[in-house]
């Protein structure tokens, strides 16, 4: 059977805090193998979507759906199973376990004779993790534990990786490395769905882009494009031009 050119499709999703209406109908597609980024100012309700998308928030109305499936009232752990992975905002490593167990949990849904292999090649993505696997996550660095989430996210193997403010609190150099790691794997065939912050770097690493402002879809087009939209470069690009 050919395999679907478009991984993830969200229709008309709204989510809803008690009286708060975080997310409007927001309607998105990710092709398979692509970076598609989410951006906006604070609050806009780029978390909240991602949060929707792997089960941790339900939706209120709308549809999701994952390689032509429906996963819209999916629980979380089976979304994990079903292929979509996210990697959250502050990183929420388990600080009390060592590096290597941290890496076990994320592949609590495949294999154990496959989980071996799959370390290792955490540890030659990031050799880092080898250094420190008998480490304790809450010892590691700010930009150590965001390699560590990444690599606990991609231990289960997921076809859509969300990652949600993959540079938030890391020095510049640390946020240099992740991006060049990220666009590597869209390189190896990774689909990713990303929120961030940093609108600059966001548009640099994807290839199509969305705007979210008050949990509404304000904009949307290739990452490129927007980049020389007069209105993206004043509103998030404007300090660095």
């Amino acid at each position: 059977m050919e395999r679907i050119a478009i991984m993830l499709e969200v229709s008309e999703l709204t989510v809803v805090y008690g009286p708060i209406r975080a997310v409007r109908e927001v309607s998105f597609r990710v092709k398979r193998g692509s970076i598609v980024t989410l951006i906006g100012p604070n609050g806009a309700g780029k978390t909240t979507i991602l949060n929707t998308l792997s089960g941790i928030v339900p939706a209120r109305s709308g549809k999701v759906v994952l390689n032509g499936r429906d996963i819209t009232r999916m629980s979380a752990h089976r979304r994990v199973s079903a292929g979509i992975v996210q990697v959250p905002e502050g990183r929420q490593v388990l600080a009390g376990m060592t590096v290597r167990e941290n890496l076990e949990l994320g592949a609590y849904t495949r294999p154990q004779k496959e989980i071996k292999s799959d370390i290792e090649r955490m540890e030659l993505y990031f050799p880092i993790l080898a250094t420190r696997r008998n480490s304790l996550a809450g010892s590691l660095s700010g930009g150590e534990q965001q390699m560590l989430a990444i690599a606990r996210g991609l231990m289960a193997r997921p076809d859509l990786l969300l990652l949600d403010e993959p540079s938030l609190g890391l020095a510049p150099l640390i946020v240099k490395m992740i991006f060049e790691f990220i666009s590597d794997l869209r390189n190896d065939g990774q689909t990713i769905l990303l929120v961030e912050q940093n609108a600059r770097q966001a548009l640099a690493v994807s290839s199509f882009a969305y705007v979210i402002e008050s949990g509404s879809l304000m904009l949307e087009g290739p990452s490129e494009q927007l980049r020389s939209d007069p209105t993206i470069i004043r509103t998030y690009l404007g300090q660095m031009v």
